[in-house]
């Protein structure tokens, strides 16, 4: 039997690889519209909140005019640069195959995550709910994206967990109730994530947390949390 019978993603950085195309995105708005260069760490600070804040940080007068460059920008090279993390979409399979439901909740807009989607169908095919940034009027770290994907699912959060890269994953699967379970494979260090209930570096190792009931002791690194 699975670990939960529901499990959620986040998606940039846990199932789909965008590192790349979100630092170049952003690289291109701010040296576009504010004529300035930052570093990797600035830039790519806030991926996780919805877009309009992460571009806010850079300038807050120019946000818009930041969106709609970044977007603009990301939508015209996604298939380009967007890439699969090797293992996800056999994992995905695998839980679908188990039973459990699916779902991907993202501060990203839905045609954004549309995107994606069609350039990784392999991933997109195991995706039972998705909840984007204009589904709820409060984002992550909130809890309340976590919250509609359950109510879509019809699931319990005692039953759920929800599993992303970032800190602001961290806060909003607290918030909702479900276990926390944290990856390192994206744009966040580890010590960032430590609070989660448990922390993987390896998506095997996640896939058998997952699937198998027991946390493995190859493909884990120390969390602060109690591990489920």
């Amino acid at each position: 039997m699975p670990r939960f019978g529901t499990v959620l993603f986040d998606l940039d950085g846990t199932v789909v690889d965008t590192r790349e195309l979100i630092r170049q995105s952003h690289r291109h708005a701010v040296t576009t519209v504010l004529g300035r260069d930052m570093p990797d760490d600035e830039l790519l600070a806030n991926v996780g909140r919805p877009l309009i804040e992460q571009m806010a940080a850079f300038d807050a007068d120019r946000a818009d005019d930041l969106l709609d460059a970044q977007r603009a920008w990301n939508h015209a090279h996604t298939a380009e640069l967007i890439r699969p993390y090797p293992g996800v979409a056999q994992m995905l399979a695998g839980l679908k195959g188990a039973g459990c439901r699916t779902g991907v909740v993202t501060s990203k807009s839905g045609p954004t995550v549309q995107l994606a989607f069609d350039a990784l169908p392999e991933v997109a095919a195991h995706i039972d709910v998705l909840v984007a940034v204009e589904d709820t009027p409060v984002h992550k770290p909130g809890p309340e994206p976590v919250l509609l994907a359950l109510d879509r699912l019809g699931a319990d959060a005692a039953d759920a967990c929800y599993v992303g890269d970032a800190p602001f994953d961290v806060a909003a699967g607290r918030a909702a109730g479900v276990t926390t379970v944290g990856v390192t494979w994206g744009f966040f260090p580890p010590h960032s994530i430590a609070d989660a209930d448990v922390l993987f570096d390896e998506v095997p190792a996640l896939g058998e947390y997952l699937l198998a009931g027991a946390v493995p002791t190859s493909g884990t690194v120390p969390a602060t949390g109690e591990s489920r």
